[in-house]
């Protein structure tokens, strides 16, 4: 036989509340606004040893990214150089061809 599920949901009754509720979240403790600006300082002067570690690895980063763009134009340029021995070989045989005519 067939039965309707939301004619069975409503004879069980309400649903059982697992959790906060919205009265729960809006009555919650809030800080003070000076409470609040003392946090935000706090935040701001952070923790002198994190921002050592972060200034010591932008450094690193630095360094490894000049070597890696020093190596990357050495080889640019050492195909720009091969390219150019290629085409003067190309023009080469290209006027060889021509006068053998």
């Amino acid at each position: 036989a067939y039965i309707n599920p939301i004619a069975a949901a409503r004879a069980r009754g309400p649903v059982q509340n697992s959790g906060p509720t919205i009265q729960d979240y809006l009555s919650r403790p809030r800080p003070t606004w000076e409470e609040l600006k003392e946090q935000l300082e706090k935040k701001k002067k952070g923790s002198r040893a994190l921002a050592d570690f972060e200034d010591k690895m932008n450094e690193r980063w630095r360094k490894e990214l000049a070597k890696n763009r020093e190596k990357r134009l050495g080889d640019k340029e050492r195909d720009k150089r091969s390219m150019d021995r290629e085409d003067k070989k190309d023009k080469k045989e290209v006027c060889n061809q021509v006068f053998e005519w």
